[in-house]
C-alpha cells in the first residue's frame, strides 16, 4: 500500500505572544532578554494575598484578531484555570479560557503552491481565546541541573485553533504563515519566532482514502519555524503510516520534534481536557465585551490584505498573483504603496505595474541576496519611483534602470536623476543618431542580415544586440527594433 491510499488530517493550535508592555494580568514588563527571574511580580508567582488584573490592551488585540478573520467575538467569556504541575508553572494552574473563548469560528484563505499548481483554500478556525505563559525550563549551563525562568511567566498569548481542514505539510505550512502575516498586519504579535512569539503545535492523524472518521492523532508541539513545521509534519505522517501498515496501533501522545534527527519522539501520552480538571477562575469576573468596544476597535483597524488585494486589481489593474504577492506582507505593501505614490501620477496607468515588477524583481532579489527585510532596504521607496519614473518617460532603458538601481543600492546617488546625468546614462531617442549606428552594425554583420532575410528571427535579435552594443545601452530598445525594421525591409 502506497502513501497515496492515505489521506492526512493536520489542525494547528497557534500561540501568539501578544505585543502589550506589561502581563496579561500584572503589570510586569514583557521585555525579551531581561536577566533571568527579574520580570516575574508577585502576581505572576501567585504569592498569597495577591490578585489578577485583566490587561485591556491584551483583551483589544483579541478583539482585533476576531474582527480580522469574520468571526464571533464573545459579549461574554469566561477565564479558567488549567490544572498541572510543572515546575516553571508557579501556581500550579494557568490562566486560560476554555467553555466561553473570546472569539469563536472565522477563516483564513491560503494560497498553497507555486506557479500553475497553485490553488487557494479556506481554512476554518474554531476558536481563539486569551491565555496567560508559563515560566521556562532551562537545561543547559547547570551542571547537569534544570534551571527556571519566570520572566516569562504571566505573558499574554492568544492560542489560535484551526479546524482539522489541512491535508499536507505544505498546507499547514501556508495556513501557519498567513496567520504570521496577519497577525503582524494588524499589529497584535511582533512574530518572532526565534523568541517564541509565535509558536506551533500541530495534531497530525492519517486515514484511508475514503474514510469518514479521524485517525488518532498526535501533538507535534512547540514548533518555532516553518522549515520545523514542514519537516516535523513529513516525518510523522510518515511514521504513522507505517506504523499502521506494520499492523500498529497510534496512540494518542504528545510528540517533540528534534531538528537535529529530523524524527519526532513521544513526550507524553496525551491529556484531555478533562484531565486538566478546568473550572473559572474564582478571582476574574466574566470578560463582558460591549458592542461599542467592538465598534472602536474596528474603526481603529487597518485595512486588511484581502481588501487590499481587491483594490490593487480594481484600481491599479494589478494581477492575481501581482496582487497576493504585494500583499503577503504589511512591510512590503507598505513599501509597494509608498512607490505608486511618489511616482506620481504623469504616466499613471503604466506606473502601478512597472513599481510591481521592481518591488518584487530586481528589489526583492537583492533584499534576499543581502539578507535584508524591506523595512532596511537601502533604496527608499522615493529613490525607486523616481528610477521607474524614468523608465517610464523613456529617458531610459529598462536594463540601464538595472545599473541605477545599483546605483542607489551603493549609495552612489541621492535620486535617480543624479545617477542618470552623473554616469550620462540618458537614452538616446534621437532617430538619425540610431539610424546610423543600424547601418554601421548592418555593415559590419552581411551575415546576420542574409540569415534574418532567409527567414531566421533570431539574427534580428542578434542585430538589435549589436546596435544595442554600439550605443551602450544607451538606445531606446524600442526604436532600434523599429528602425532596423524599417532598414531590413521586416
Amino acid at each position: 500500500m502506497s502513501r497515496s491510499d492515505w489521506e492526512v488530517v493536520i489542525g494547528l493550535e497557534v500561540h501568539a505572544q501578544l505585543n502589550t508592555a506589561s502581563k496579561i494580568f500584572s503589570g510586569a514588563s514583557t521585555a525579551f532578554g531581561a536577566e533571568a527571574n527579574r520580570q516575574a511580580s508577585a502576581v505572576d508567582i501567585a504569592l498569597p494575598g495577591v490578585l489578577p488584573v485583566l490587561n485591556r490592551g491584551a483583551v483589544e488585540r483579541a478583539i482585533r484578531f476576531g474582527l480580522a478573520i469574520g468571526a464571533e467575538v464573545a459579549e461574554k467569556s469566561v477565564f479558567a484555570r488549567k490544572n498541572y504541575f510543572y515546575p516553571d508553572l508557579p501556581k500550579g494552574y494557568q490562566i486560560s479560557q476554555m467553555d466561553l473563548p473570546v472569539v469563536v469560528g472565522g477563516e483564513i484563505t491560503i494560497r498553497v503552491g507555486e506557479g500553475e499548481a497553485a490553488y487557494e483554500k479556506t481554512v476554518r478556525l474554531t476558536r481563539a481565546h486569551l491565555e496567560e505563559d508559563a515560566g521556562k525550563s532551562l537545561h543547559e549551563d547547570f551542571h547537569g541541573m534544570t534551571g527556571i525562568d519566570l520572566n516569562r511567566a504571566g505573558t499574554p498569548l492568544l492560542e489560535i485553533v484551526s479546524e482539522p481542514d489541512m491535508r499536507s505539510a505544505a498546507e499547514a505550512v501556508a495556513y501557519a504563515r498567513a496567520l504570521h502575516a496577519l497577525v503582524r498586519w494588524i499589529d497584535i504579535c511582533d512574530g518572532n519566532m526565534q523568541e517564541g512569539s509565535f509558536r506551533c503545535d500541530a495534531n497530525v492523524s492519517v486515514r484511508k482514502k475514503g474514510a469518514t472518521e479521524f485517525g488518532t492523532r498526535r501533538e507535534i508541539k512547540n514548533l518555532n519555524s516553518f522549515r520545523f513545521l514542514q519537516q516535523a509534519i513529513d516525518f510523522e505522517v510518515q511514521w504513522q503510516i507505517d506504523t499502521l501498515e506494520d499492523g500498529g496501533r497510534i496512540q494518542q501522545a504528545t510528540v517533540l520534534f528534534d531538528p537535529d534527527t529530523g524524527e519526532t519522539r513521544m513526550m507524553r501520552s496525551k491529556e484531555d481536557a478533562h484531565d486538566y480538571r478546568y473550572f473559572p477562575d474564582p478571582d476574574l469576573l466574566p470578560l463582558m465585551i460591549s458592542p461599542d468596544w467592538k465598534a472602536r476597535v474596528q474603526a481603529a483597524m487597518p485595512e486588511l490584505p484581502v481588501a487590499m488585494k481587491a483594490r490593487f486589481m480594481d484600481d491599479w489593474g494589478l494581477s492575481a498573483y501581482d496582487a497576493t504577492t504585494l500583499t503577503a506582507s504589511k512591510e512590503v505593501a507598505d513599501f509597494y504603496q509608498a512607490t505608486v505614490s511618489a511616482a506620481g501620477t504623469a504616466l499613471a496607468a503604466q506606473l502601478p505595474k512597472l513599481c510591481a515588477n521592481w518591488v518584487m524583481g530586481d528589489l526583492a532579489a537583492r533584499l534576499n541576496k543581502a539578507e535584508l527585510d524591506i523595512t532596511d532596504s537601502p533604496v527608499s521607496p522615493a529613490q525607486l519611483a523616481g528610477l521607474v519614473a524614468r523608465i517610464a518617460d523613456n529617458t531610459i532603458s529598462n536594463a540601464i534602470g538595472k545599473k541605477v538601481f545599483e546605483a542607489l543600492w551603493n549609495g552612489e546617488g541621492a535620486t535617480a536623476d543624479e545617477v542618470i546625468d552623473k554616469q550620462g546614462l540618458r537614452q538616446v531617442t534621437d532617430s538619425g543618431a540610431i539610424e546610423a549606428m543600424i547601418d554601421e552594425v548592418l555593415a559590419a554583420n552581411q551575415k546576420s542580415v542574409d540569415e534574418f532575410r532567409a527567414g531566421k528571427d533570431k539574427a534580428f535579435n542578434a542585430l538589435v544586440g549589436q546596435v544595442m552594443k554600439a550605443s551602450k545601452g544607451k538606445a531606446s530598445p524600442a526604436q532600434v527594433n523599429e528602425l532596423l525594421r524599417k532598414k531590413l525591409g521586416g
